[in-house]
């Protein structure tokens, strides 16, 4: 099972996304039977990319995040002890 196929939310997959749904409406019944599994399988090898890129962009962001609240936990520590 793929996820919902939105242009607008699958930008790297667009052209494979057109070509299984014009494949679909080309053979309403070959479908159920491996008309487009050759395209059903590249569609989910770039969901696969897709979801490697957000998943590194995602660790990326939290380890800055992670970074920013220990440097304020030092500033918040440090002023607590000064006082």
């Amino acid at each position: 099972m793929h996820p919902p196929l939105t242009l607008h939310k699958h930008p790297m997959c667009v052209e494979i996304i057109e070509q299984f749904q014009r494949c679909h409406m080309e053979h309403p019944i070959g479908k159920f039977f491996g008309e487009c599994t050759e395209l059903k399988i590249k569609l989910d090898k770039c969901f696969r990319q897709e979801k490697a890129l957000k998943r590194k962009a995602n660790f990326e962001e939290s380890k800055k995040f992670k970074e920013r609240l220990q440097a304020y936990r030092k500033e918040e520590n440090a002023a607590s002890n000064g006082e």
